[in-house]
C-alpha cells in the first residue's frame, strides 16, 4: 500500500449484533485520485463512510485518513475532510450564506472567514445555487448543492461524498464533476460513493465494488474499458450450428438460432468469433462496443445493481 495514502482501510470490520455490515475491507486512496465506491443499497458503503468519519467504532481493523486514526482522532480528521452525507442535515431557518458563515466559524473561529466565504460564493455560482434562500425552501437538488458548497469551501485535502448528485440536473452534474477534477489536479483526493456506475465512470480513476459488506473488486476504469464487451449480431443465408460457437472462450449471453447468432464478446475473443462467422455466407453483421456498465455487470454479476426500492426511499 502507498505510503502517502489519503485513505487507508486495513481489514476493516463492523458488526451490529449478529449482522455483519462490513467484512474485512482493505483499500487505499492516493492523492490526485477519484475513487468510486460502488454497490447496491445496503452493501456497506455508508457504513464505510461513517467509520471513516469517526461516527462508528470499528469492530476490528483500522480506518485512517492522512495517517490519522478515524476513531481515536476524529476532530483532526474532520479538519482535513469535506463530507457530504447521503441525507445532508441543514438548518431549515438559515440561508445558504448563514450556513457558510456558521460552518466557517466552527472550523476557524479566530481566523475570520473571508477566504472561505469567497470560495463558497464561487462554488455556488458554478453550481447555479442562490445562497440567499433558507434551507427549508430548497429543493432536494439545491440542498445537495449547498452541502457540496459547505464541504468544498475550505479546500480540504480529502472529499468524502455519499451519493452527492442526488436530485441535481445533468448540467449541474457536469459542473460538479469538473470541480472534482480541479480538486484532484491540486493534489486532493475524492471518495465518491454511489450505486450507479454510469455516474461514477464519468469522473473516477478507480472503482471499488462492495457487496454484502465485502470488497469484491477494485478496478482502474481505463483497464476495465480495455476489456469492454462488444455486442455482436449476425444473420446467415444458411443454417449454422450452435456447437461451433459454444467452444469459443469469453463469449457471454450467446444465443444461436438456425440462421442467426447474438452474443457479447470481449476484444480478445473477436478474432476467433469473426473467423467462425466467416465460414458461412453472412447476410447481416453488427458489432458495437457495449456501454461500460454492461461490461462491468458482465464481469461482476447482474446482482450488482439489484436495489431494494424501499431502502432507496
Amino acid at each position: 500500500m502507498c505510503a502517502d495514502a489519503m485513505v487507508r482501510l486495513t481489514d476493516l470490520r463492523k458488526r451490529f449484533g449478529k449482522t455483519t455490515a462490513l467484512d474485512g475491507v482493505s483499500l487505499t486512496i492516493g492523492p490526485g485520485e477519484v475513487f468510486g465506491y460502488l454497490g447496491p443499497n445496503g452493501a456497506g458503503k455508508t457504513t464505510t463512510i461513517r467509520l471513516l468519519m469517526g461516527m462508528l467504532r470499528p469492530t476490528s481493523g483500522r480506518a485512517e485518513i492522512l495517517g490519522l486514526d478515524c476513531w481515536h482522532r476524529p476532530v483532526e480528521v474532520h479538519r482535513v475532510v469535506g463530507y457530504v452525507p447521503g441525507e445532508p442535515a441543514l438548518y431549515d431557518r438559515l440561508t445558504g450564506h448563514q450556513h457558510v458563515t456558521f460552518c466557517s466559524n466552527l472550523r476557524r473561529p479566530k481566523e475570520g472567514n473571508g477566504k472561505e466565504r469567497h470560495r463558497a460564493e464561487e462554488l455556488a455560482d458554478r453550481l447555479d445555487l442562490d445562497l440567499d434562500h433558507p434551507a427549508r425552501t430548497l429543493s432536494r437538488g439545491n440542498r445537495q448543492k449547498l452541502a457540496v458548497v459547505l464541504a468544498m469551501m475550505s479546500d480540504p485535502p480529502l472529499l468524502v461524498l455519499d451519493e452527492p448528485t442526488a436530485g441535481m440536473d445533468p448540467l449541474v452534474q457536469q459542473a460538479f464533476h469538473l470541480l472534482l477534477r480541479e480538486h484532484t489536479a491540486r493534489g486532493g483526493a475524492v471518495l465518491l460513493s454511489s450505486h450507479v456506475l454510469g455516474e461514477v465512470e464519468r469522473v473516477a480513476d478507480r472503482i471499488g465494488v462492495v457487496r454484502g459488506g465485502r470488497l469484491v473488486a477494485v478496478e482502474r476504469l481505463q483497464e476495465l474499458a480495455a476489456r469492454s464487451l462488444h455486442r455482436v449480431r449476425a444473420s446467415f443465408s444458411e443454417d449454422i450450428s450452435a456447437a461451433d460457437y459454444a467452444g469459443l472462450t469469453g463469449l457471454r449471453d450467446l444465443a444461436v438460432t438456425a440462421r442467426s447468432l447474438s452474443c457479447s464478446a470481449p476484444q480478445s475473443s473477436l478474432d476467433a468469433l469473426l473467423k467462425m462467422v466467416s465460414r458461412h455466407q453472412v447476410v447481416d453483421f453488427e458489432c458495437a462496443e457495449a456501454p461500460l456498465e454492461e461490461t462491468f455487470l458482465g464481469y461482476y454479476g447482474s446482482d450488482y445493481d439489484r436495489k431494494n426500492d424501499a431502502d432507496a426511499h
